[in-house]
């Protein structure tokens, strides 16, 4: 039993690692970031393995989002931070050798969903979060120290504001990333 338990670990770990990193990249906008987040969600699923390894993923995803999130928050805390991690994001960017049009695509999105849980008030950004890390209603109350008969109500107001914020600044960017794409393009 004991010897089993590396090999499915070293078997989940390559069966799984890359998409972890992809979405952690994703959420971060950090290469290097991603990698070490990844890490850690591997290290916890080594030390504390989900009861039923046949549902690793949705574990992997849970764990993973909560990382990301925490990792976003504490960048986020500090403004200075923030910008040097966007200074080094992009220096990194410009020595990479570009993947085409799909990676152009997702660096937008990426930069539309940091905007929009920016403009979130801390309140409705905590709500989502914690219920995309699969928070109980009675868990978020908790932290949200609020009625748990209002937390169905919070989250719902919260992720109409976010659907209302996410459409606006899409449509507000999409217009100017398409023109900027077909001038470069020549078209």
């Amino acid at each position: 039993m004991a010897e089993e338990i590396p090999a499915q670990f070293q078997r989940l770990f390559r069966e799984h690692y890359p998409g972890v990193a992809k979405k952690l990249y994703a959420l971060t906008g950090d290469y290097a970031a991603a990698e070490d987040l990844a890490q850690e969600v591997f290290l916890r699923l080594y030390r504390n393995p989900p009861e039923r390894l046949e549902a690793v993923g949705a574990w992997l995803h849970r764990v993973l989002t909560r990382i990301g999130y925490d990792y976003l928050r504490q960048r986020s805390s500090s403004k200075t931070l923030l910008e040097k991690e966007t200074a080094r994001v992009a220096a990194w960017s410009e020595g990479a050798v570009p993947s085409g049009e799909a990676e152009v695509i997702r660096e937008w999105e990426k930069d539309v969903v940091r905007r929009v849980l920016q403009k979130l008030s801390d309140r409705d950004r905590t709500a989502l979060l914690l219920r995309e890390e699969g928070y109980s209603y009675e868990e978020i109350a908790r932290r949200l120290e609020v009625n748990p008969k209002i937390v169905g109500t919070l989250l719902a107001r919260a992720e109409e504001r976010l659907k209302k914020k996410y459409g606006q600044e899409e449509e507000r960017n999409h217009g100017g990333r398409s023109e900027a794409d077909r001038r470069g393009s020549g078209f």
